[in-house]
């Protein structure tokens, strides 16, 4: 049987885990110091859930713990598929991380910044040699962390390790998107085309255009595609959207005798107090003072 395994799972993170994996349909093998707690956990587990949870108790900071759990493991015949400590880190298939390791780190607040976490597996890192081989030796260092009996000093080790993790992948892929520089300029003039092909249709009804409207038709997700145009570009797919808008909207006034209110709706707004609100937050000046202008 396959099992996640948890260390300290009778409080904190590990317990939370713990409770997390069950109603995800994992089966367990909880260690921790305390019997009862772990008993309790397990029972609880095995019957909300319909899983099988196996609890060992052992003390993790003597010698000898990880052989214990190892000869536990070949006993009930099972296979680990993940480790998760009660740091919060869990390795196996994936890297976990549980977001109690975070709260009220820098690292908190930083994370958000890495668009990455949002891109399709398709969109994922191609590693050189080179990069490979950093990664993998900071996985290394990170098991090595788990692995060792819990300090004052765990998440502040783990939290830099994870910090260094994500600048890495936030390097490679900037690197990727040089290197990738090709495709991307033609996903760039398939973008153009499609945008033009937009505002081209009669009678638009379909309300304002949207980052995720044209990611879609490029087969893209939304933050790889704003990501790859701002490296391309130095504008955002937002950015890129609102500039065609105010072309569009600048064209009508100055060739047309469309009203406001006519242009805004072939636009793609509800409202014109809401075009000539955002066309004079773009221009300075507002629709009308605008075409007047071009008399």
């Amino acid at each position: 049987m396959k099992v996640t395994l948890i260390t300290g799972a009778s409080g904190g993170i590990g317990e939370a885990f713990a409770r997390q994996l069950a109603k995800e349909g994992h089966h367990l093998l909880l260690v921790a110091r305390s019997a009862d707690k772990l008993k309790t956990l397990s029972e609880q587990l095995s019957q909300q859930y319909k899983i099988t949870a196996h609890y060992l108790a052992v003390d993790l900071a003597k010698s000898g713990s990880d052989q214990i759990i190892a000869d536990e493991v070949v006993h009930r015949n099972l296979q680990v598929d993940w480790l998760i400590n009660n740091a919060g880190i869990g390795t196996g298939g994936d890297l976990m991380i549980h977001p109690d390791l975070l709260q009220g780190t820098e690292l908190a607040k930083k994370i958000r910044q890495y668009d990455f976490f949002h891109y399709e597996v398709n969109e994922a890192l191609i590693l050189s040699a080179d990069e490979e081989q950093d990664i993998e030796e900071l996985f290394r260092k990170i098991q090595q962390e788990i692995n060792r009996p819990i300090d004052k000093f765990s998440q502040d080790v783990l939290i830099a390790q994870l910090d260094l993790l994500f600048t890495y992948s936030n390097r490679f892929y900037d690197r990727q998107f040089i290197t990738r520089r090709p495709l991307n300029n033609n996903l760039l003039s398939s973008f153009e085309i499609l945008l033009d092909e937009f505002f081209s249709q009669k009678n638009i009804n379909t309300g304002l255009p949207t980052i995720g409207y044209f990611a879609d038709k490029l087969h893209l997700s939304a933050k790889y595609f704003s990501d790859m145009l701002k490296q391309l570009t130095g504008l955002t797919a937002q950015q890129h959207i609102h500039e065609k808008l105010i072309e569009k909207a600048k064209e009508k006034l100055s060739t047309s005798e469309l009203s406001v209110s006519e242009i805004a709706y072939e636009l793609g707004f509800e409202h014109s107090q809401s075009f000539s609100k955002f066309f004079k937050a773009k221009t300075q000046q507002s629709p009308m003072e605008f075409r007047q202008s071009m008399i």
